[in-house]
Protein backbone atom coordinates (compact mmCIF):
# COMPACT_ATOMS: atom_id res chain seq x y z
CA UNK A 1 0.00 0.00 0.00
CA UNK A 2 1.41 3.25 -1.09
CA UNK A 3 -1.20 5.49 0.23
CA UNK A 4 -3.06 6.04 3.70
CA UNK A 5 -6.55 5.69 3.26
CA UNK A 6 -9.27 8.07 3.91
CA UNK A 7 -12.94 6.80 5.86
CA UNK A 8 -15.63 9.11 7.43
CA UNK A 9 -17.01 8.10 10.90
CA UNK A 10 -20.76 9.10 9.29
CA UNK A 11 -21.12 6.16 7.35
CA UNK A 12 -20.64 3.99 10.70
CA UNK A 13 -22.89 6.44 12.51
CA UNK A 14 -25.76 6.28 9.74
CA UNK A 15 -28.81 4.75 10.51
CA UNK A 16 -27.65 2.54 7.19
CA UNK A 17 -26.50 -1.07 7.77
CA UNK A 18 -24.53 -1.15 4.06
CA UNK A 19 -22.84 2.45 4.85
CA UNK A 20 -21.82 0.82 8.13
CA UNK A 21 -20.68 -2.20 7.21
CA UNK A 22 -18.96 -0.20 4.30
CA UNK A 23 -16.86 1.86 6.81
CA UNK A 24 -16.09 -1.62 8.81
CA UNK A 25 -14.84 -3.71 5.88
CA UNK A 26 -12.60 -0.05 4.70
CA UNK A 27 -10.75 0.18 8.22
CA UNK A 28 -10.49 -3.33 8.69
CA UNK A 29 -8.83 -3.83 5.63
CA UNK A 30 -6.41 -0.31 5.82
CA UNK A 31 -5.71 -1.40 9.05
CA UNK A 32 -4.43 -5.09 8.14
CA UNK A 33 -2.32 -4.02 5.09
CA UNK A 34 -0.93 -0.45 6.72
CA UNK A 35 -2.18 0.07 9.86
CA UNK A 36 -3.31 3.82 9.67
CA UNK A 37 -6.18 5.43 8.45
CA UNK A 38 -7.10 9.37 7.90
CA UNK A 39 -10.62 10.03 9.48
CA UNK A 40 -13.35 12.08 8.86
CA UNK A 41 -16.77 13.02 10.55
CA UNK A 42 -14.86 13.00 13.85
CA UNK A 43 -16.08 14.89 17.00
CA UNK A 44 -14.11 17.63 17.17
CA UNK A 45 -15.36 20.93 15.68
CA UNK A 46 -13.10 23.93 14.34
CA UNK A 47 -13.53 26.46 17.16
CA UNK A 48 -12.40 23.42 19.81
CA UNK A 49 -9.07 22.22 17.57
CA UNK A 50 -8.55 26.18 17.60
CA UNK A 51 -8.44 26.94 21.17
CA UNK A 52 -7.01 24.07 22.08
CA UNK A 53 -3.70 24.86 19.76
CA UNK A 54 -3.94 28.51 21.10
CA UNK A 55 -3.47 27.11 24.78
CA UNK A 56 -1.34 24.55 23.54
CA UNK A 57 1.15 26.95 22.18
CA UNK A 58 0.51 29.83 25.26
CA UNK A 59 1.91 26.95 27.22
CA UNK A 60 4.97 25.97 25.50
CA UNK A 61 5.42 29.89 25.34
CA UNK A 62 6.15 30.03 28.88
CA UNK A 63 9.53 30.04 30.57
CA UNK A 64 11.20 26.91 30.63
CA UNK A 65 11.30 27.56 35.03
CA UNK A 66 7.65 27.81 34.89
CA UNK A 67 7.02 24.82 32.64
CA UNK A 68 9.11 22.60 34.88
CA UNK A 69 7.32 23.93 37.84
CA UNK A 70 4.74 21.07 36.25
CA UNK A 71 6.97 18.32 35.78
CA UNK A 72 6.08 15.79 38.71
CA UNK A 73 8.65 13.43 39.38
CA UNK A 74 7.67 9.89 40.61
CA UNK A 75 4.76 9.58 37.95
CA UNK A 76 6.87 8.19 34.45
CA UNK A 77 5.44 11.15 32.99
CA UNK A 78 1.64 10.22 33.03
CA UNK A 79 0.59 13.95 33.92
CA UNK A 80 2.10 17.01 33.67
CA UNK A 81 4.90 18.26 31.55
CA UNK A 82 7.93 16.56 30.11
CA UNK A 83 10.64 18.29 29.50
CA UNK A 84 12.73 18.25 26.23
CA UNK A 85 14.71 15.56 25.15
CA UNK A 86 13.79 13.37 27.96
CA UNK A 87 11.84 10.26 26.14
CA UNK A 88 13.70 8.32 23.47
CA UNK A 89 12.39 5.70 21.17
CA UNK A 90 13.12 1.68 22.09
CA UNK A 91 16.34 0.89 21.49
CA UNK A 92 17.39 4.62 20.99
CA UNK A 93 19.84 6.13 23.39
CA UNK A 94 18.93 10.05 21.85
CA UNK A 95 16.31 11.58 23.40
CA UNK A 96 13.79 12.75 20.50
CA UNK A 97 13.83 16.28 19.83
CA UNK A 98 10.47 17.39 21.65
CA UNK A 99 8.55 18.55 25.36
CA UNK A 100 5.11 17.53 25.82
CA UNK A 101 1.98 18.01 28.18
CA UNK A 102 -0.29 14.87 28.93
CA UNK A 103 -3.99 15.09 30.54
CA UNK A 104 -4.80 12.13 31.64
CA UNK A 105 -7.96 10.13 32.26
CA UNK A 106 -11.44 12.51 33.94
CA UNK A 107 -12.40 9.38 36.06
CA UNK A 108 -16.23 9.33 36.54
CA UNK A 109 -18.12 6.92 39.30
CA UNK A 110 -15.15 4.43 39.95
CA UNK A 111 -13.15 5.53 43.86
CA UNK A 112 -10.47 2.73 42.63
CA UNK A 113 -9.71 3.78 39.42
CA UNK A 114 -9.32 7.60 40.87
CA UNK A 115 -7.15 6.32 43.20
CA UNK A 116 -4.80 4.63 40.66
CA UNK A 117 -4.17 7.00 38.22
CA UNK A 118 -2.13 9.91 39.16
CA UNK A 119 -4.32 13.50 39.41
CA UNK A 120 -4.30 15.87 36.07
CA UNK A 121 -1.93 19.06 36.50
CA UNK A 122 -3.64 22.57 36.94
CA UNK A 123 -1.82 25.13 34.70
CA UNK A 124 -2.26 28.01 37.34
CA UNK A 125 -0.60 30.67 34.60
CA UNK A 126 -3.04 29.88 32.07
CA UNK A 127 -7.02 29.58 32.79
CA UNK A 128 -8.43 27.95 29.91
CA UNK A 129 -5.98 25.38 29.17
CA UNK A 130 -7.37 22.42 31.73
CA UNK A 131 -10.79 23.59 30.37
CA UNK A 132 -10.23 23.25 26.30
CA UNK A 133 -8.23 19.92 27.21
CA UNK A 134 -10.59 18.10 29.05
CA UNK A 135 -13.05 18.94 26.32
CA UNK A 136 -10.74 17.65 23.53
CA UNK A 137 -9.86 14.56 25.91
CA UNK A 138 -13.77 13.98 26.38
CA UNK A 139 -14.17 14.57 22.36
CA UNK A 140 -11.46 12.11 21.51
CA UNK A 141 -12.12 9.24 23.71
CA UNK A 142 -15.81 9.39 22.17
CA UNK A 143 -14.80 9.44 18.92
CA UNK A 144 -12.32 6.37 19.31
CA UNK A 145 -15.48 4.72 21.19
CA UNK A 146 -16.62 4.26 17.97
CA UNK A 147 -13.71 3.20 15.95
CA UNK A 148 -13.26 0.59 18.34
CA UNK A 149 -17.12 -0.56 17.85
CA UNK A 150 -16.08 -0.81 13.81
CA UNK A 151 -13.13 -2.88 14.67
CA UNK A 152 -15.26 -5.15 16.68
CA UNK A 153 -17.83 -6.13 14.12
CA UNK A 154 -14.69 -6.84 11.88
CA UNK A 155 -13.20 -9.03 14.34
CA UNK A 156 -16.07 -10.81 15.10
CA UNK A 157 -16.77 -9.48 18.57
CA UNK A 158 -20.09 -7.99 19.88
CA UNK A 159 -20.01 -4.30 18.68
CA UNK A 160 -19.51 -3.10 22.28
CA UNK A 161 -17.25 -5.44 23.07
CA UNK A 162 -14.47 -2.52 24.03
CA UNK A 163 -16.71 -0.21 25.70
CA UNK A 164 -16.25 -1.74 29.36
CA UNK A 165 -12.32 -1.76 28.71
CA UNK A 166 -12.07 1.86 27.84
CA UNK A 167 -14.88 3.69 30.29
CA UNK A 168 -12.29 5.16 32.78
CA UNK A 169 -9.59 3.60 30.79
CA UNK A 170 -5.74 5.17 31.26
CA UNK A 171 -6.29 6.95 28.20
CA UNK A 172 -3.57 10.24 27.46
CA UNK A 173 -3.58 13.25 25.65
CA UNK A 174 -0.50 14.68 24.43
CA UNK A 175 0.21 18.13 23.15
CA UNK A 176 3.57 17.78 21.72
CA UNK A 177 5.93 20.89 20.95
CA UNK A 178 8.65 19.99 18.34
CA UNK A 179 10.77 23.08 18.59
CA UNK A 180 12.85 25.17 16.10
CA UNK A 181 16.29 23.02 15.32
CA UNK A 182 19.52 25.26 16.44
CA UNK A 183 22.18 22.86 15.24
CA UNK A 184 22.81 19.91 12.97
CA UNK A 185 21.41 17.08 15.17
CA UNK A 186 23.64 14.42 16.05
CA UNK A 187 21.80 11.14 16.16
CA UNK A 188 18.36 12.80 17.25
CA UNK A 189 14.85 13.25 15.22
CA UNK A 190 11.96 14.96 16.30
CA UNK A 191 10.25 11.32 16.65
CA UNK A 192 12.36 7.97 16.19
CA UNK A 193 10.83 4.90 14.30
CA UNK A 194 8.53 3.19 16.94
CA UNK A 195 5.18 1.80 17.41
CA UNK A 196 2.39 2.73 20.22
CA UNK A 197 1.61 1.25 23.24
CA UNK A 198 -1.80 1.33 23.03
CA UNK A 199 -4.90 0.07 21.56
CA UNK A 200 -5.23 3.03 19.07
CA UNK A 201 -3.91 6.88 18.68
CA UNK A 202 -5.75 9.48 17.21
CA UNK A 203 -3.13 12.14 15.91
CA UNK A 204 -4.15 16.18 15.70
CA UNK A 205 -1.91 18.21 13.54
CA UNK A 206 -0.81 15.75 10.56
CA UNK A 207 -1.11 18.79 7.98
CA UNK A 208 2.13 18.92 7.42
CA UNK A 209 4.84 16.97 5.92
CA UNK A 210 7.03 15.57 8.72
CA UNK A 211 5.32 12.27 10.07
CA UNK A 212 5.95 8.78 7.77
CA UNK A 213 4.31 5.58 8.44
CA UNK A 214 6.56 2.24 6.84
CA UNK A 215 4.49 0.09 4.94
CA UNK A 216 4.91 -3.72 4.61
CA UNK A 217 7.55 -3.84 2.07
CA UNK A 218 9.34 -1.39 4.45
CA UNK A 219 9.00 1.58 2.15
CA UNK A 220 8.56 5.09 3.90
CA UNK A 221 5.18 6.63 3.25
CA UNK A 222 4.64 10.49 3.89
CA UNK A 223 1.59 10.77 5.95
CA UNK A 224 -0.47 13.97 4.86
CA UNK A 225 -4.26 14.28 6.91
CA UNK A 226 -6.47 16.98 5.64
CA UNK A 227 -7.21 19.84 7.68
CA UNK A 228 -10.28 18.26 8.58
CA UNK A 229 -9.16 14.88 9.19
CA UNK A 230 -7.34 13.00 11.83
CA UNK A 231 -4.97 10.52 11.69
CA UNK A 232 -5.81 6.78 13.56
CA UNK A 233 -3.50 4.21 13.86
CA UNK A 234 -3.15 0.59 15.70
CA UNK A 235 -1.20 0.23 18.85
CA UNK A 236 0.47 -2.90 20.34
CA UNK A 237 -1.82 -3.59 22.42
CA UNK A 238 -4.52 -3.88 19.75
CA UNK A 239 -1.77 -5.47 17.53
CA UNK A 240 -1.23 -7.85 20.34
CA UNK A 241 -5.38 -8.78 21.23
CA UNK A 242 -5.71 -9.40 17.26
CA UNK A 243 -2.90 -11.84 16.88
CA UNK A 244 -1.08 -8.95 14.54
CA UNK A 245 -4.06 -9.13 12.23
CA UNK A 246 -4.30 -5.36 12.92
CA UNK A 247 -1.07 -3.82 12.79
CA UNK A 248 0.59 -2.06 14.99
CA UNK A 249 2.81 -0.06 12.26
CA UNK A 250 5.97 1.31 12.69
CA UNK A 251 6.10 5.37 12.42
CA UNK A 252 8.58 8.40 12.93
CA UNK A 253 8.91 12.10 12.93
CA UNK A 254 11.47 13.23 10.54
CA UNK A 255 13.22 16.53 10.90
CA UNK A 256 12.04 19.15 8.60
CA UNK A 257 14.50 20.53 5.92
CA UNK A 258 17.01 22.82 6.62
CA UNK A 259 15.29 26.05 5.62
CA UNK A 260 12.47 24.87 7.79
CA UNK A 261 14.67 24.15 10.99
CA UNK A 262 13.77 27.56 12.21
CA UNK A 263 10.18 26.46 12.96
CA UNK A 264 8.19 24.96 15.42
CA UNK A 265 5.80 22.48 14.57
CA UNK A 266 2.74 20.74 17.23
CA UNK A 267 0.75 17.51 17.25
CA UNK A 268 -1.67 16.39 19.39
CA UNK A 269 -1.96 12.82 19.72
CA UNK A 270 -4.57 11.11 22.05
CA UNK A 271 -3.62 7.49 23.15
CA UNK A 272 -6.39 5.62 23.91
CA UNK A 273 -5.93 3.08 26.57
CA UNK A 274 -7.95 0.41 28.48
CA UNK A 275 -8.51 -0.01 32.15
CA UNK A 276 -5.17 -1.97 33.34
CA UNK A 277 -6.72 -5.09 34.09
CA UNK A 278 -7.94 -5.61 30.58
CA UNK A 279 -6.38 -8.70 29.64
CA UNK A 280 -4.49 -8.57 26.19
CA UNK A 281 -5.39 -12.41 25.58
CA UNK A 282 -4.89 -12.99 21.62
CA UNK A 283 -8.33 -13.32 20.34
CA UNK A 284 -9.30 -17.12 19.83
CA UNK A 285 -10.66 -15.93 16.65
CA UNK A 286 -7.57 -14.32 15.72
CA UNK A 287 -5.85 -17.91 15.99
CA UNK A 288 -6.13 -20.79 13.00
CA UNK A 289 -3.75 -23.39 11.72
CA UNK A 290 -2.47 -20.73 9.15
CA UNK A 291 -2.28 -17.85 11.78
CA UNK A 292 -0.45 -19.82 15.52
CA UNK A 293 -0.50 -17.68 18.58
CA UNK A 294 1.81 -14.86 18.27
CA UNK A 295 1.83 -13.33 21.63
CA UNK A 296 1.90 -14.48 25.49
CA UNK A 297 -0.88 -13.76 27.84
CA UNK A 298 -0.35 -10.50 29.68
CA UNK A 299 -2.78 -7.38 30.72
CA UNK A 300 -2.86 -4.00 29.66
CA UNK A 301 -1.19 -2.73 32.85
CA UNK A 302 1.55 -5.19 32.69
CA UNK A 303 2.61 -4.45 29.12
CA UNK A 304 2.20 -0.88 29.91
CA UNK A 305 4.37 -0.95 32.69
CA UNK A 306 7.02 -2.97 30.36
CA UNK A 307 7.05 -0.30 27.52
CA UNK A 308 7.39 2.70 30.12
CA UNK A 309 10.66 1.03 31.78
CA UNK A 310 12.50 0.02 27.89
CA UNK A 311 10.89 4.06 26.39
CA UNK A 312 13.20 5.43 29.94
CA UNK A 313 10.13 6.98 31.14
CA UNK A 314 9.96 5.05 34.92
CA UNK A 315 13.18 2.52 36.30
CA UNK A 316 13.12 -0.56 36.97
Amino acid sequence: MKTIPSVNLKDFLANDPDRKQRFVDAIGKAYEDIGFVALKGHFLDDDLVERLYNEVKNFFNLPLETKQKYEIPGIGGQRGYVSFGKESAKGKKEGDLKEFWHFGQYVEDNETLKAEYPDNVIVEELPEFNTVGKETYQMLEKTAKYVLRALAIYLGLEETYFDAYIHNGNSILRPIHYPPIKEEPKEAVRAAAHGDINLITLLMGAQGKGLQVQNHEGEWLDAIAQPDELMINVGDMLSRHSNNKLKSTIHRVVNPPKELWGTSRFSIPFFMHPISDMKLDVLEGCVDENNPKQFEDITAGEFLNERLIELGLIKK
